[in-house]
């Protein structure tokens, strides 16, 4: 079946993924703008942080929304709306849909349905603090956030004693603590970036080794959620396989 045509040859609306800034409403892109503006409806994460997005802009754009507390049945009439030809941008609170976040659900379903997904590509968190950390950035891993379990999230850890690239978590605030020490007892005290706040007033990057940061956030009330660049392994264990495409 041709991408973005119905089982009855109908042309389908697309979903374009618009990348959101994280923090300054300065980092976003022409092109996402003008889609957003385009667009038959917003599905966002939050209607509320989106409204401010779009105020700011001044677009107007219907904005309905799409989270982990909907996301069962919202997908089934987003996915609807699309094949009956309408256009619609999918947004996350901040940064690229699809990164810890219910948006890659709907990705899912909607390649399942053969609608075509429209990247507008953008401001990532992950690779923001990336840059900024003074790690290798060669090779590096998306991991995003560890279990709020401790058994199962030490366990995770210990999986990721032998990964030799750079390492990106999320962390929320109330967690931070008892993940950074997790992560000293099983991986050791690894120089890390630990980086909040990232594009706002109060930016803020720490750097040193877990040891250190956990030193510097025991006096600290912690607030909002953090991106933690970790060092990989220094010693690469067995043969590195490189696939060329």
């Amino acid at each position: 079946m041709v991408p973005g045509k119905g089982k009855n040859g109908l042309d389908q609306g697309k979903i374009y993924i618009v990348s959101t800034p994280i923090g300054n409403l300065e980092d976003i892109t022409l092109r996402a703008l003008r889609v957003l503006k385009e667009v038959a409806l917003i599905a966002a994460e939050s209607r509320e942080h989106t409204r401010k997005l779009c105020t700011h802009y001044n677009i107007k754009t219907p904005i309905t929304s799409y989270n982990s507390n909907n996301q069962h049945y919202k997908g089934r009439i987003l996915l609807e709306k699309v094949k009956s030809g309408l256009d619609i941008a999918l947004v996350s609170d901040a940064g690229t849909p699809g990164l810890s976040d219910p948006g890659s659900r709907l990705m899912r379903e909607a390649i399942d349905a053969n609608i075509r997904l429209v990247p507008v590509p953008g401001v990532s968190a992950s690779l923001t603090a990336l840059s900024t950390s003074g790690l290798p950035t060669d090779r590096f891993i998306f991991v995003g956030f560890l279990s709020n379990k401790k058994g199962r999230r030490r366990k995770e850890l210990e999986n990721l004693k032998s990964e030799w690239r750079t390492m990106i978590f999320f962390e929320s605030p109330h967690r931070l603590v008892k993940m950074l020490t997790d992560m000293y007892e099983i991986l050791g005290d690894r120089n890390i970036a630990l980086a909040r706040e990232m594009t706002k007033v109060f930016e803020e990057i720490k750097r040193g080794s877990v040891g250190e940061i956990l030193s510097l956030l025991k006096d600290e009330r912690i607030r909002g959620e953090h991106t933690i660049i970790v060092e990989g392994r220094k010693e690469r264990e067995g043969p590195i396989s490189v696939i060329d495409n």
